[in-house]
């Protein structure tokens, strides 16, 4: 899992007198290794309640258009769910993988039908190398294209939206609630995929049981409208997290690797804001503080900033950070800029 494969890693670096090693000792004299069960108890209370709420408005209004209103409260409260779904799979609540698993299934797969199975494969590859062209999935070349050599080489549906991925970005992100849903039983089959039976019944319980809802209670109209927004939303809100993590930052290619404390702070960027923030991107707007201690518990990854962006400052790495609305423009900026040998070859015919 992700914080399982940092973490071997990580032990051997902290054992050889490394950047990271003098890093780790300073984070874990300061406490910030340390269990929030309070926090995590009351925070798992909270999204429970709030997605129970959500579901008995549903039932409660009936086949009405104002479902619509509950549509998008869910969706944020999906978020919200996957969110808890990382921190899990992290081992950021607990320091066992069983638990992890069980709940991480209960809120990944039945909560918002995401393969928490799927997940853990993609987002430790991610983590070990992030913005890695040929190691790291998230910056493979899809659908959106990374770099102007991935453009170049760009075949299908990239090279279509290829030089105008910028403006589709955020409209492409009302499909990756499908797209998360779809890549989920699609993995059902894959040789990594552990106890893909009850993966795959907690799925489709998931989907049996939104399906069965909507269209009970909703006529198909209405049901077919709560479900597009819904997920559409989704989507949206899902992307709006992790967009400023890494897009728009330094990639890697070929033996480029440099050691873990610099692959993990040149590739990702943070996001400044208040407590408000902090819940809404779920502490991942800290992405450096998360990529170097992903079993970290969230409340701490704002005090582990200050620790970690003076240490940078002293070692002479650099620290990227920047404000919500900036780091999406750096990002749809980056798409634009890497996009232009797709429409140079379309201006050249």
């Amino acid at each position: 899992m992700p914080a399982s494969a940092s973490a071997a890693e990580q032990r051997g670096l902290a054992g050889n007198g490394s950047d990271f090693a003098r890093l780790s000792q300073r984070i874990a004299a300061a406490g910030l290794m340390r269990r929030r069960p309070g926090y995590y108890t009351a925070r798992i209370g909270l999204v429970v309640a709030l997605y129970a709420a959500g579901w008995g408005a549903f039932f409660l209004l009936g086949d009405s258009w104002g479902q619509l209103a509950v549509a998008a409260f869910l969706a944020l409260v999906f978020g919200q769910v996957a969110l808890l779904a990382h921190d899990l799979a992290h081992r950021q609540i607990f320091g066992r993988r069983r638990p992890s698993e069980i709940m991480g299934r209960l809120f990944g797969n039945l909560g918002v039908g995401m393969s928490y199975g799927w997940w853990m494969n993609k987002h430790t590859r991610h983590h070990a190398n992030p913005n890695h062209e040929d190691l790291d999935p998230d910056v493979a070349p899809d659908i959106l294209v990374w770099s102007t050599d991935q453009a170049r080489a760009s075949r299908g549906v990239a090279r279509v939206i290829g030089g105008h991925q910028a403006l589709l970005f955020f409209p492409l992100l009302t499909l990756e609630g499908f797209n998360l849903h779809v890549s989920s039983l699609r993995a059902l089959r894959a040789p990594y995929m552990k106890k893909r039976a009850l993966e795959g019944a907690l799925l489709l319980l998931h989907i049996a049981g939104l399906l069965s809802a909507l269209f009970l209670v909703l006529s198909p109209g209405k049901a077919l409208a709560f479900l597009a927004l819904n997920q559409c939303l989704f989507g949206v809100y899902l992307g709006c997290i992790f967009a400023p993590n890494h897009k728009g930052m330094p990639t890697f290619t070929g033996d480029e690797r440099p050691d873990f404390l610099r692959r993990q702070v040149l590739t990702s960027r943070n996001v400044r804001g208040g407590r408000l923030t902090d819940v809404m991107l779920g502490g991942l707007n800290y992405q450096i503080e998360h990529h170097l201690f992903p079993s970290m518990p969230t409340p701490h990854l704002r005090r582990a900033r200050t620790v970690v962006r003076q240490y940078c400052a002293e070692i002479g790495v650099a620290y990227h950070e920047t404000g919500l609305i900036r780091s999406y423009r750096e990002a749809l900026a980056h798409l634009h800029r890497v996009g232009e040998p797709i429409r140079r070859q379309r201006r050249a015919r």
